[in-house]
């Protein structure tokens, strides 16, 4: 594998993983994708994710995917990086998917540990570097193993850390101590984020350099206030505001992403559509997301 440098000062905060917006004919909604976009660089981001997670990537197109990347490059005009999820479980299918971001302008890509299949370190660790040598991008690797069945263990990304073309790890295994852990273990440069809101702020006390987030894309002013605080050794103010997000987090933790686009809709940035499997939100559910939205206002009201 060669070594490319790669610059990563950039992978740092609480970056949005932004949800797919969809107009009433299931079509890719671009105006409401420059809204979300715009309100995150109003906010500070120093990047955005589109075709991950949140973005319901298994339900888009080659084509969507493209044009998605296309246009969140184009609204940012380099005010923040774009990262786009091009993970899969077939390494052929994830290069081709990296190679096509690249093409549309991506500046990084995520890349998440082949799920189903189970596969041996030796196997994830060939699977990342043959990604690594099919592309000029920097990667930031994504571990699940919740929904991959499969780990990205220590020695692995250790491993993969000697290339400099690995610039960060999306951290979603939910262990808080691994970026103390492993601290004496990865490049100085080596970015660690959080894949889970509910860990972030004890990640990052732990040494994490911040986090993916669902919640930054319904509160990202709050979740730079938590970022700072933290790295501030503010602790008590960055837990009251994670604590005054919990009922949010937990929305969003239960039913991402139709309760992230249902909230986001109560903020009239997006439609609420899905595409299935994702299904939109029960009537209870609803409630529950419009009672956190009613419970963030209120913060930002006595902020004022």
């Amino acid at each position: 594998m060669t070594s490319r440098p790669n610059d990563s000062a950039w992978l740092t905060g609480y970056i949005p993983d932004l949800p797919t917006p969809f107009d009433e004919a299931d079509r890719i909604d671009l105006k409401a994708l420059e809204r979300l976009c715009e309100r995150q660089i109003a906010a500070g981001v120093s990047a955005l994710v589109v075709c991950e997670t949140a973005g319901e990537a298994p339900t888009l197109s080659d084509a969507e995917r493209d044009m998605i990347v296309r246009a969140a490059v184009e609204i940012v005009q380099g005010r923040a990086r774009v990262i786009a999820g091009t993970g899969s479980n077939s390494t052929n299918k994830a290069i081709e998917a990296t190679q096509r971001a690249e093409a549309a302008g991506a500046d990084a890509v995520l890349s998440v540990v082949p799920c189903h299949h189970g596969p041996m370190q030796n196997g994830i660790y060939a699977h990342f570097c043959a990604i690594a040598n099919s592309t000029g991008l920097p990667i930031i690797l994504h571990d699940v193993p919740a929904r991959t069945v499969g780990e990205l263990a220590d020695e692995t990304l250790v491993r993969l850390a000697e290339s400099k073309q690995f610039v960060g790890l999306k951290d979603g295994a939910g262990d808080i101590r691994r970026p103390m852990r492993l601290s004496s273990l990865l490049r100085s440069d080596f970015r660690s984020l959080s894949g889970h809101d509910g860990n972030a702020v004890a990640y990052i006390a732990e040494g994490g350099d911040g986090c993916i987030s669902l919640l930054a894309n319904v509160s990202p002013d709050l979740c730079q206030i938590i970022f700072s605080s933290v790295r501030q050794g503010r602790l008590q103010t960055a837990r009251y505001f994670q604590a005054r997000l919990a009922l949010l987090e937990s929305c969003l933790t239960k039913e991402s992403p139709a309760a992230l686009k249902y909230a986001l809709s109560l903020l009239n940035l997006m439609r609420p559509g899905t595409r299935l499997p994702i299904v939109q939100l029960d009537e209870d559910a609803m409630d529950e997301v419009a009672k956190a939205i009613a419970g963030i206002e209120s913060i930002g009201r006595a902020r004022l």
